[in-house]
């Protein structure tokens, strides 16, 4: 007998979940000094803005040409 997998769908779409992770890491990035945790930390924000910049141009109706 095979098992049923439980599918559910999030509860926030794709682009909401990167706004929230992004605002959630920036504001841990504040509260920690200068330093190489705080540097890594920025760069989780900068690769989660890229990524939400992404899908926003392909989720978007239209040409997608690159700039």
């Amino acid at each position: 007998m095979t098992k049923k997998r439980n599918r559910t769908r999030p509860a926030l779409s794709l682009q909401e979940r990167l706004d929230k992770f992004t605002r959630d890491a920036r504001a841990a990035a504040r509260k920690l000094p200068p330093g190489a945790e705080r540097h890594a930390m920025l760069q989780k924000v900068r690769d989660g803005e890229a990524a939400a910049e992404m899908e926003r141009v392909l989720s978007s109706p239209g040409p997608h040409d690159p700039k």
